[in-house]
């Protein structure tokens, strides 16, 4: 009697696929046509997928999450009209300032965005969630800024889903020093800024994201898909960038500051 070889599962295919590329700095084209995700709920399930890789070669666990396309600058940019969500492993994760080597990236961009550490999980099947539901969830809030890569042979080319399954974007976080959460703090008025080697290059504010800051908590605290289910308490969720990305060369010294609430800064040498 013969036994036929186990199917080949195309979702941890596409995750290894992923994961090959990134680990070894090889720009990524569109995926092979069996392993390209075709819709978003597959493409989170690749993503999840390639954290698991990631763990196994040496990233520790995911320790927080990202949430892009939260600002109308960035939704035009990308084409993309609706957010999108990723993860950021333990062993990216910088605090206070971040030290990076251009090198270590195709091509290095940063945003300067809000950041929330969670005080209790939450889980989607208790969702859906509203912006004012988070308040009593976030233990801390911190001035961040998200190390973006354009890791991609030509990104014009590739769908949503592709981009998704790579963690749309992230390759590290910047985390400033956190305070509580309080109502005399306003979320929606805090005004940020990038700085590039002294320059200011981009501003905005929280209400750019997606109308306040915590309502793209509650959006990705819902999206059952794209957090896998559960934030977990503890976990950090890079909320949202309030300026435009700024590219960067070799040599930059980058300052994510917000009036009220401080700022975070990072060496790409």
């Amino acid at each position: 009697m013969t036994t036929s070889a186990p199917a080949a599962d195309p979702v941890r295919e596409a995750a290894a696929w992923i994961a090959r590329h990134r680990l070894e700095r090889h720009p990524l084209a569109a995926l092979p046509e069996r392993l390209r995700p075709r819709d978003e709920t597959t493409a989170y399930a690749v993503q999840h997928a390639l954290h698991q890789e990631l763990t196994a070669a040496g990233f520790g666990q995911r320790a927080g999450w990202k949430i892009g396309c939260t600002n109308t600058q960035m939704q035009r940019y990308l084409g993309i009209g609706h957010p999108a969500g990723g993860g950021v492993m333990a062993a990216n994760v910088h605090h206070g300032t971040g030290r990076f080597r251009h090198a270590d990236f195709i091509r290095p961009g940063v945003e300067v965005e809000i950041a929330v550490r969670l005080r209790t999980s939450l889980h989607a099947a208790d969702g859906p969630f509203r912006g004012e539901d988070m308040v009593d969830v976030v233990d801390e809030i911190m001035p961040a800024i998200e190390i973006v890569d354009d890791r991609y042979v030509d990104r014009a080319e590739l769908d949503t889903p592709t981009l998704i399954a790579d963690d749309f974007f992230d390759a590290a976080a910047v985390l400033g020093t956190a305070r509580r959460l309080t109502a005399e703090l306003d979320l929606a008025a805090l005004a940020g800024e990038v700085r590039i080697n002294g320059e200011t290059c981009s501003k905005g504010r929280g209400s750019d994201i997606l109308g306040h800051p915590l309502n793209a908590l509650a959006w990705l605290a819902s999206h059952a898909t794209a957090c896998g289910g559960t934030l977990r308490a503890g976990e950090f969720v890079l909320l949202g960038s309030v300026t435009a990305i700024q590219w960067v060369e070799r040599g930059a010294e980058v300052e994510g500051v917000f009036d009220g609430l401080g700022a975070a800064r990072a060496t790409i040498g």
